[in-house]
């Protein structure tokens, strides 16, 4: 199994990235199952004269690759819940993140995919003020808001991640690759 960090693919066991990043894997051993892996910035050591100061709390991103499967949206649910359960978001906006996440790899599996030999990358980052998820797929084709009737059983995906975040959009890949990264983003609210 290889890991993703950054795009570039690398072999179990080795680290290019230096000893700061950390790597979570899941689903070894199962087909289609993730290639995921935890990027960590290095946190800086206290300010000169003010040792008793914290630096803010270094953004964390977690990258998982994916079979193009409708049967894996319970792994990219499982992983952005576990991944924002200590992000400071309340119940109610945690579970909007796993719905909007959800919402778009269904797409992702639906629309911006030939079959189940590609594959779909979710990427959770977190900083202390913002949650933002990307979900990218091989397909240049831009998604598109649409009216579903009330008869329909899809077309209101868009729809809910836009109801249920604070933002979203459409992103080029990331440099060298080809499709689209739909993305939302979710502030981090004081919870009362």
């Amino acid at each position: 199994m290889a890991t993703v960090t950054d795009g570039r693919p690398r072999n179990p066991g080795t680290n290019p990235a230096g000893p700061d990043h950390a790597d979570r894997r899941g689903g070894q051993g199962e087909p289609g199952g993730p290639r995921t892996s935890v990027l960590h910035a290095r946190a800086r050591p206290p300010a000169a004269g003010r040792p008793h100061e914290q630096p803010p709390a270094p953004p964390r991103v977690l990258r998982s690759v994916l079979a193009a499967l409708p049967s894996r949206a319970g792994a990219v649910r499982r992983l952005v819940a576990e991944q924002l359960a200590y992000s400071g978001l309340s119940d109610e906006r945690l579970d909007d993140a796993v719905v909007a996440a959800d919402e778009l790899f269904a797409n992702a599996v639906r629309h911006g995919s030939a079959g189940p030999e590609d594959t779909v990358t979710v990427t959770v980052e977190r900083t202390p003020h913002e949650v933002r998820v990307h979900v990218a797929d091989g397909s240049a084709e831009l998604p598109r808001r649409r009216c579903a009737d009330v008869g329909e059983e899809s077309g209101r995906g868009l729809a809910i991640v836009a109801a249920l975040t604070d933002d979203w959009g459409v992103a080029p890949p990331e440099p060298g690759g080809t499709g689209k990264r739909v993305w939302f983003s979710l502030g981090i609210r004081d919870v009362p």
